[in-house]
């Protein structure tokens, strides 16, 4: 019975290839495969190939959608694989990477792997997750799966990483409230950067009457508070070396002492810890101790920051309208004040954008748009804005293709390549995207319909059809 339908495509030498033998196995394993349409594709699919090319790679940065589509790679020979090729497919979009073996039961490989990422990708989809962690960008959306995939399939410590702002306590109540624990307990926050050294050990582990001067009655830490839930240690990087040692033993066996007191009591809690340092740089300093760090970094999740998720940005300002006017209609925004909302560097991150809607929702009155009147006198730029696109992310993936000796022709058609996904993406449909990339849309329509026409030769078509170009 078939359980679960996806598209399939294959990239090879035409002719050279009989996916029924593939799709009977398949559907024994409960999957439906259709041809992927012509249209953009949507849900997961498999994509076959028999060796790694340039057009392979293209293909699968178009259909994943910059890997906001699940894609599973399949090699119909392992010898496609060699020299890495696994990684390279990884980092053009794809989900995973098989080679079909007639040896083992394949089909059942890809059918537990599609299920999986059709569970993860309904928790990421449900209200929990997108009314609290907002956006849908690639970056942005490849950061979730991991914290949901960790959340509710392991009981592993997760490590939240990202500069201040980016989320990452609403991460750690979202990761304490997908756990199935059975009579779950609470979600006790402990700000580490806070904990002052002298009463750290009454802060983690609590107290007896009398075991300092003023402890007039004994008291619970957080290590006790937490048993049976979740303790989420924010700012994890910031305690000295001497509490990382007291946390040592506490974490590593779930046991601990209060102060003054000999008997030692036991808990049991889900870890999440968050820091906006770079741990692994910390512990080769010799500032974070390495026992610890391997302790409470089970599974490491870096949430990325707004300036690598730009798309990200109006429908958070969108979302933090909302909630600072919960009834009736939302302003629109003016085009001027969107191009620089979009544009503005947030240091602080979500936390920076959601002081600059408040201040703005609180000047703005009436009916009409937000207009740049509404916008602070210190946040009025003092003439026009100009950013260089060519930013430090953008001259690293330069510098990372030319490190593994990628060529002009192809570094240049991946640019073009992803310039027109991720205008397709802000736009919503070909028409607008090509307006905002300056073509006409159909030559965007006729370089995508070439491209799924002869998935082998996209360079050379564009070759000898000067309209398929974009410039």
């Amino acid at each position: 019975m078939v359980k679960t339908v996806v598209w399939h495509h294959y990239v090879g030498r035409s002719g050279a290839w009989d996916p029924r033998p593939f799709l009977n196995a398949l559907s024994t394993a409960g999957i439906g495969a259709i041809p992927l349409a012509a249209q953009d594709p949507v849900g997961p699919g498999i994509l076959f190939f028999d060796e790694i090319t340039l057009s392979l790679l293209e293909c699968l940065r178009e259909i994943s959608r910059m890997g906001l589509e699940r894609v599973l790679a399949i090699a119909l020979s392992r010898g496609a694989l060699v020299d890495g090729g696994a990684w390279r497919l990884l980092q053009h979009g794809a989900s995973d990477v098989l080679a079909w073996d007639d040896a083992r039961n394949c089909a059942a490989e890809v059918a537990a792997r599609l299920e999986r990422w059709e569970e993860v990708d309904q928790l990421v989809a449900s209200p929990l997750v997108r009314d609290n962690l907002i956006g849908r960008s690639p970056p942005w959306v490849g950061a979730l799966r991991r914290l949901v995939e960790a959340a509710r399939y392991t009981s592993a410590p997760i490590l939240l990483l990202g500069e201040t702002g980016t989320g990452k306590e609403l991460a750690s109540r979202v990761v304490h409230a997908l756990d199935t624990r059975p009579r779950k307990g609470e979600l006790v926050l402990v700000d580490c950067g806070t904990v002052a050294p002298e009463l750290s050990g009454s802060e983690f582990f609590g107290h007896t009457r009398g075991a300092f001067t003023g402890a007039i009655a004994a008291r619970d830490g957080a290590f006790a508070m937490a048993d049976g839930g979740t303790l989420f240690l924010d700012e994890i990087g910031e305690l000295p070396l001497r509490l990382q040692a007291e946390l040592l033993r506490a974490v590593q066996e779930r046991t601990f002492k209060r102060l003054g007191s000999n008997a030692w009591q036991q808990t049991s809690f889900r870890l999440v810890s968050a820091t906006n340092r770079c741990l692994s740089d910390e512990v080769q300093r010799g500032q974070f101790r390495r026992d610890l760090y391997y302790r409470i970094a089970g599974v490491t999740i870096t949430l990325p920051p707004l300036r690598d998720r730009p798309e990200d940005i109006l429908p958070l300002i969108r979302h933090f309208m909302a909630q600072l006017r919960p009834t009736g209609p939302l302003p629109e925004i003016d085009e001027v004040v969107a191009d620089y909302l979009v544009k503005r560097p947030y240091e602080g991150n979500v936390r920076d954008l959601r002081q600059l809607v408040a201040a703005i929702m609180h000047r703005h009155v009436g009916a009409g748009p937000i207009t740049a009147g509404d916008l602070p006198v210190d946040e009025r730029p003092a003439g026009d804005i100009e950013v260089d696109w060519r930013d430090v992310p953008f001259a690293t993936a330069i510098r990372r293709a030319v490190a593994q000796g990628v060529g002009l022709r192809e570094i240049g058609h991946a640019a073009t390549e992803t310039a027109i996904q991720v205008a397709v993406e802000i736009e919503g449909n070909l028409q607008s995207a090509a307006r905002k990339l300056g073509v006409t849309d159909r030559a965007l329509q006729i370089r995508r319909a070439a491209k799924r026409k002869h998935p082998m030769a996209s360079d050379e078509v564009t070759a000898e059809r000067p309209e398929l170009h974009v410039t």
